[in-house]
């Protein structure tokens, strides 16, 4: 008989985005919401390419909520003012990004593959940009090893300069760690500092990139 032992993982830490990777997609969750407050779509697109894109303007009120610099009450109020909607009725600004986030469940495909690996040994992280501190701090504390959230640490991806941070907090040099997002420019970055990294789309293609690494789960 011949070896059948499995190689060993070119990673030792596997890191993961929260919205839209640990979650149902982005859009599902904001569509739900757009739709249940009667949200001009347009306009709302408008003002997430003006305030999120590329091209968005640094010190625009995203930047500044993912840095802890605006507080999600002095955010609301900004994003509750440039919304509009189709019934014509003002949007309530209070509560506004628990009521946007309300649909953004866990991925129950992804908790199982993120509990796998943390229990086969792998160190699991999440690098999140935080609009707000939603998150559910049991399933937290029961996935990951390792916990950054871009308002605690005044940094935000993509700026390089949280990934360096997440991979010192982990304690592993970039070529050993592999890093999930949903968007595109967090990915580039992340490879930028010589992370593998993929963009997620759904738990079976994270699962089939992991496999590329010798990750089997």
């Amino acid at each position: 008989m011949g070896d059948t032992t499995l190689p060993e993982p070119l990673v030792d830490a596997l890191v993961f985005d929260w919205g839209g990777v640990m979650t149902v997609s982005v859009p599902e969750f904001v569509g739900a919401w757009l739709h249940a407050e009667a949200i001009d779509r347009d306009v709302y697109n408008r003002i997430m390419r003006e305030w999120l894109s590329r091209d968005a303007r640094p010190g625009n009120p995203v930047f500044r909520l993912e840095t802890g610099e605006l507080s999600v009450a002095e955010f609301e109020r900004l994003l509750a003012a440039e919304l509009i909607t189709t019934s014509g009725e003002k949007v309530d600004e209070t509560g506004l990004l628990r009521r946007m986030f309300g649909g953004a469940t866990p991925d129950p495909a992804m908790v199982e593959l993120v509990r796998k690996a943390r229990a086969a040994g792998l160190h699991t992280a999440l690098l999140s940009n935080s609009w707000g501190e939603g998150y559910p701090k049991d399933l937290l504390i029961e996935l990951f090893d390792t916990v950054v959230i871009s308002g605690r640490v005044g940094l935000r991806k993509p700026d390089e300069r949280i990934y360096l941070h997440t991979l010192e907090q982990i304690g592993v040099p970039a070529g050993r760690a592999v890093f999930f997002d949903d968007a595109p420019v967090n990915v580039e970055a992340a490879h930028a500092v010589g992370m593998h990294a993929f963009r997620h789309t759904t738990a079976d293609t994270t699962r089939a990139h992991l496999a590329t690494l010798g990750v089997t789960l």
